[in-house]
């Protein structure tokens, strides 16, 4: 009755166990199954199997652990590696404790057949030798049989290294037939480059009984061959063959068994595993992002050139050491990134901030894995940074603007209505000064509310002029003149601040309300001499400038040319939580009473009306300075001129129609009896719909429309 080989197939996926025995079932072999490490070595306690198929990673114990007590208790039991987790290491370190073959998850049927039957055959010649009194006996049928189909070459070397059998698949690799090596030297078929290193291994088979270690060698194919010239690598195996010994106890040495295994396509898969860890080292080189690996203590063993670059310190400054580059108020998100690590989790994108070597602090985000070795086993973690700085720099410009604009929008609709009611107010003290002259007991209080209304109309103006209420005189004009201007004016009545200037010649043209940017300059000094209470100075200072598209995208306006002005003090300086405020309106650092806080707020606004930019920088205690970008124009300046003086007179009267068009009642009421006090004829409109039909059945009659503009 024919032998049935017996295998043991050990994997923790159930499905690949079970698709494996009904493979291998079909060909005739009895096999047994092994879902873990354990099951394993039970099978293995209770039976005697003639080939082993072996998963290296598994929950309870790895494929080499079973590998040992394999080669301890049924050394002749080869063992095939099959695994997904293939690397150069891992395919070493199996063949290195005795693994017969490797194969890589995912792999063809047919291969793992012509693999296990090659390793059957094997094991079944190897049988076939015995040494008895010094003399190979073999059994010749079923050596025949073995030897003709072995995947390897068979041979076996008189003292001298001439063969005196070479066979198996000798013809098939290199082209000699059987029997046409037979009084030749081995080095006929060596490789001239690898001659001493089988020179040496064969002189290794003379010093022992056993078999020496394998050594990798280039052989020389048969000029009769298909493939003249061709080079074939092996692994060679030989065995040193000794007679019995002497009255002296010596053994005499009469030859070599051997066995050569092609590994060309092992040596393949070997390169391209080497070309593939090379591959992602190339990735990790040309990373943009900085890359930290570490090992299981936390200590640096690889740093690619973007972390270098990004934080300063090098691969020879830090291999082997923990990096101490941690603010303390950054420790809570990095003691869980830490213990996510220590539970082999993966994350990514986690935000926090690192010192630089300079010591510098960069807002990052990290992105963490763990790397496994062929057994399961973690041996560290990649953290891949990526330096987010400008990034928040410019989320936090974004968001800042929004909501300058979402609070421009308030001021705006409260200057509004507050207007309406100074307007209100004023006309009714308007029409009361018509009937009295300044004898009248109320002249003063009149004269007093009148002065009030001025006020507010002023304050109303500061808001509207942050809630970019519009440009009411816009003309091109030299920003050097008019820094000369009013920055003399501001020196004469503040004597303890010391003004410097610096001036580019030909500065470009701007064009814009020469008399909003003038209270914008006005604003700034001001607010600069706030800062310098015990005198100081101030630095102006303009020059042409040119933005890119990345410069002005958070702020929301073109590229192009501009005119820089910047103003700067030596004053007491504002910490960051104080900059990112400075423009809101009614936020001021003075006491109660010094100010209400909107001479910066119409800056900004005044400015983002002109399609500009202004930002502060400084910090506490160093100063501040404040930059203006004004888009540049190609407009020549135009010299204004003086307007004349009115001639003198009462209230000037006429007797055009007007269509007053207004909202409010209360500006309707009061426009019409100012209107027709001055001789004028009135004709009202409450909304825009109603102002068009009026106008259309009284165009030919009406001379002048007043008209608010926002209902």
């Amino acid at each position: 009755m024919a032998y049935t080989p017996k295998i043991l197939v050990v994997d923790d996926e159930p499905r690949m166990c079970d698709s494996l025995k009904v493979l291998l079932s079909n060909e005739g072999y009895e096999t047994q199954t092994g879902y873990s490490g354990q099951e394993a070595l039970e099978c293995l306690a209770k039976n005697d199997f003639d080939l082993v198929l072996l998963d290296i990673i598994m929950p309870d114990m790895n494929g080499h652990q079973i590998m040992d007590h394999i080669n301890s208790q049924n050394p002749e039991t080869p063992v095939i590696v099959i695994t997904g987790h293939a690397t150069v290491d891992s395919a070493i370190e199996s063949l290195r404790r005795g693994a017969y073959d490797y194969l890589r998850k995912p792999f063809e049927f047919e291969e793992l057949l012509k693999r296990v039957k090659n390793a059957l055959d094997q094991k079944r010649l190897e049988k076939e030798y015995k040494i008895i009194n010094g003399k190979l006996k073999i059994s010749e049928t079923r050596y025949q049989y073995l030897v003709n189909n072995s995947p390897d070459i068979i041979y076996t070397l008189d003292p001298e290294g001439k063969f005196t059998f070479a066979g198996g698949a000798v013809e098939s690799l290199l082209g000699y037939k059987t029997g046409e090596l037979v009084g030749k030297h081995y080095t006929l078929i060596v490789f001239e480059d690898d001659i001493e290193k089988a020179k040496k291994h064969f002189n290794e088979t003379r010093t022992g009984h056993g078999p020496s270690g394998g050594v990798e060698l280039r052989l020389k194919s048969s000029q009769n061959s298909n493939n003249p010239n061709t080079l074939l690598t092996v692994e060679l195996k030989s065995t040193g063959i000794y007679d019995r010994a002497d009255e002296h106890g010596d053994k005499k040495f009469v030859g070599t068994y051997g066995v050569a295994r092609d590994i060309d396509d092992r040596k393949r898969a070997e390169d391209a595993l080497r070309e593939s860890e090379e591959r992602y080292r190339t990735v990790l080189e040309a990373s943009p992002d900085p890359v930290v690996v570490y090992d299981v203590d936390g200590k640096v063993i690889y740093l690619n050139p973007a972390f270098t670059q990004g934080f300063g310190w090098s691969l020879e400054e830090l291999l082997g050491k923990k990096i101490d580059y941690v603010p303390e108020d950054n420790w809570p998100e990095t003691q869980m990134m830490i213990d996510k690590v220590l539970a082999r989790e993966c994350f990514s994108g986690v935000e926090t901030r690192r010192y630089t070597k300079q010591g510098n602090v960069l807002d990052v985000t990290i992105s963490v894995a763990t790397y496994l070795d062929h057994d399961g086993t973690p041996l560290g973690s990649v953290h891949t940074l990526r330096d987010i700085t400008e990034r928040n720099r410019l989320e936090a410009q974004l968001q800042q603007a929004a909501k300058m604009e979402s609070i421009g929008t308030l001021a705006g609709g409260i200057a509004h209505d507050f207007n309406n009611l100074l307007m209100g107010i004023q006309g009714r003290t308007s029409l009361m000064f018509l009937d009295i002259d300044s004898d009248h007991p109320h002249f003063e209080h009149l004269k007093g509310v009148d002065d009030i209304i001025e006020s507010g109309a002023s304050l109303t103006r500061q808001l509207l002029g942050f809630a970019r209420g519009g440009k009411y005189e816009v003309k091109p004009i030299n920003a050097n003149e008019l820094i000369e201007k009013t920055s003399h004016m501001f020196g004469r009545t503040k004597k303890e601040i010391k003004i410097y200037t610096s001036y580019q010649p030909e500065l470009w043209t701007v064009e814009v309300d020469q008399g909003q940017i003038e209270q914008v300059l006005l604003n700034l000094y001001v607010n600069a001499w706030h800062a310098m209470p015990a005198g100081g100075d101030l630095y102006l200072k303009t020059e042409n400038v040119v933005h890119r598209e990345e410069d002005v995208r958070p702020y929301g306006v073109e590229p192009g040319n501009y005119v820089k002005i910047s103003v700067k003090d030596t004053g007491v300086g504002m910490d960051e939580p104080t900059q990112k405020r400075i423009f809101e309106p009614f936020f001021t650092t003075k006491e109660m009473g010094r100010g209400i806080g909107l001479g910066l707020a119409s800056a900004y606004g005044i400015i983002k009306n002109h399609d500009g930019i202004i930002n502060v920088q400084g910090k506490k205690g160093e100063g501040t300075v404040f930059n203006i970008y004004l888009p540049a124009s190609e407009k020549k300046v135009t010299k204004e001129k003086e307007p004349g003086d009115l001639p003198p007179g009462d209230l000037l009267k006429g007797a055009e129609t007007l269509l007053l068009v207004d909202d409010e009642d209360m500006i309707i009421d009061v426009g019409q009896e100012i209107l027709r006090e001055m001789g004028y004829k009135v004709i009202l409109a409450k909304s825009g719909k109603e102002a068009v039909e009026i106008y259309e059945k009284n165009k030919d009659k009406i001379d002048m429309v007043i008209l608010d503009m926002v209902m």
